[in-house]
């Protein structure tokens, strides 16, 4: 009736009740894709709303690269928009898998020599996308990735054996996914049925030849659960090696915030203060334990701990050399020369770090803390050594992110001294006077499983991570200027004497 009704409030409504609607099972592969280390990219074709917004405003979490078209002119199937996606995603067309509903989109990609997969039905889409893939692409659990080829696990018996456990009758055999903390860390995350499950396994005996390795790991986080410190559930144990052919344990699965990079650049300055005082916090947790109350006053051989694990870094160095690093042999004199003469003796984690801690979402709450492969009775001193290390190394660092010259004021992470102190306070003791003894001695550990990982990387054995013959290099120097300041330390405390007098001149 000539009457102007403006539409954009229904556009926007009938837009984004359906269209942007995203299918659970393509968000899902797309998780599943980039878990594997491949990158994804979404081409959409959109228009803006009167009000400047777009009508496809998609969750971009699941995309490395997004691109709306028409884009200055282009749009699909333009062979044009398909190149700037390629160009933008870092890869040649030959590298790349097409998936679309158009068929007139799906000819012009593969005519530019792009793989194709045409999505009638999305299901069966993506089962002919596994078929390209290798992995599969439903299960998706953050943090994991799809069973690295040799480390898979019967299906069966596995199932036989937590129908046993657990009690109950699945529909189907457990799904298997494994997180990914380095090729020997045999650590998967397991789906049966209504339980969402953790199962660590023992590595091959050539690799890890310790037949109580696992059974003494459950047996430190069940006595640290009953202590109160955050550690994930244990289930069950299981050193019978028939049933998957190394000994196992179960726990439940914990579900949280990891952070591999210690700056944490997707929170603001109050919440980064706040997650370093509970890191701290629980860190002071496991020192506090009784070793004797807890029943873990046997987990270690008395003796010297420092004493004991310099000489068997030392040893395993010695295996590992490639060439020689000055740092390391000065290290190795001058670290016997000055071990602590009086060391406490607690339960320590051994790799006590940020990235090996889940945190609660939503609070400054430190919910498990994992990782506890070098668990023992030691000198508690060297885990906040070990956990200070991130102060001192660059935050591009191949082995362990630092904040190295990082502007921590603006950051709202605390200091190593303010963060070391904050520890202190919660244990009610002064920071020991040798304190730089205990970095130096961190960083010539570091270094020397750094050698480690090189050295396996020219044989091509497995190892847990990457290292250049730069970085064990690096951080030796490192561990060596703490060894500098440790004794200028002792220098500058000991006492000076008068001199001898004499009655004589010796001016002729």
């Amino acid at each position: 009736a000539n009457v102007c009704v403006p539409v954009d409030s229904f556009l926007s409504d009938l837009i984004k009740a359906e269209l942007i609607k995203q299918l659970p099972i393509l968000a899902e592969a797309a998780q599943c894709i980039r878990a594997e280390g491949l990158k994804t990219a979404l081409l959409s074709t959109s228009f803006c709303l009167p009000t400047g917004e777009s009508s496809l405003p998609l969750d971009r979490e699941h995309f490395d690269v997004m691109i709306e078209s028409p884009l200055g002119g282009l749009c699909q199937p333009d062979p044009g928009i398909y190149s700037l996606c390629l160009e933008r995603l870092g890869v040649q067309p030959q590298e790349s898998i097409f998936l679309d509903s158009s068929s007139q989109n799906i000819k012009a990609a593969a005519q530019l020599g792009m793989k194709t997969v045409k999505v009638d039905d999305p299901e069966v889409a993506l089962k002919e996308l596994e078929t390209y893939l290798g992995f599969p692409l439903q299960g998706f659990v953050p943090y994991t990735r799809s069973v690295r080829p040799g480390m898979e696990i019967p299906p069966d018996r596995l199932q036989k054996y937590l129908e046993n456990v657990l009690g109950v009758q699945a529909r189907g055999p457990p799904v298997l996914r494994q997180f990914g903390h380095g090729p020997s860390a045999r650590t998967y995350c397991v789906q049966f049925g209504d339980h969402l499950l953790v199962l660590k396994k023992e590595p091959s005996a050539r690799l890890c030849p310790s037949e109580s390795a696992i059974g003494r790991e459950y047996r430190v986080l069940k006595a640290l659960s009953e202590a109160g410190v955050p550690v994930p559930t244990v289930l069950a144990l299981c050193e019978d090696k028939s049933t998957l052919g190394t000994p196992f344990y179960l726990m439940e699965h914990c579900a949280g915030c990891v952070y591999r990079d210690v700056s944490l650049p997707t929170l603001q300055p109050g919440q980064r203060r706040a997650l370093y005082a509970a890191m701290s916090q629980v860190l002071s947790m496991i020192h506090s334990v009784d070793p004797r109350a807890a029943k873990l006053e046997d987990l270690r051989e008395h003796g010297n701990y420092i004493q004991q694990q310099v000489e068997a870094w030392t040893k395993q160095y010695r295996a590992m050399e490639t060439r020689v690093i000055p740092a390391m042999e000065r290290l190795i004199q001058w670290l016997p020369l000055h071990f602590p003469e009086s060391q406490k003796t607690r339960v320590v984690h051994g790799d006590f770090r940020m990235d090996n801690l889940i945190f609660h979402p939503d609070r400054p709450e430190v919910l498990a803390v994992l990782g506890w492969k070098h668990s023992t009775l030691g000198d508690p001193i060297s885990d906040l050594a070990n956990n200070c290390m991130a102060y001192f190394l660059p935050p591009h660092f191949n082995a362990l992110r630092g904040l190295r010259k990082c502007d921590l004021g603006s950051l709202g992470i605390p200091t190593a001294e303010e963060y070391s102190q904050i520890y202190w306070a919660h244990m009610g003791v002064e920071s020991p006077e040798n304190w730089n003894f205990y970095l130096a001695f961190a960083f010539f550990r570091l270094a020397a499983t750094l050698q480690g990982l090189y050295k396996h990387s020219l044989t091509g054995e497995a190892a847990g991570g990457e290292s250049s013959p730069e970085d064990a290099e690096f951080v030796a120097d490192l561990a060596w200027e703490f060894a500098i300041k440790e004794g200028f330390r002792v220098f500058g405390s000991l006492p000076t004497k008068k001199p001898l007098a004499r009655g004589y001149s010796t001016w002729a």
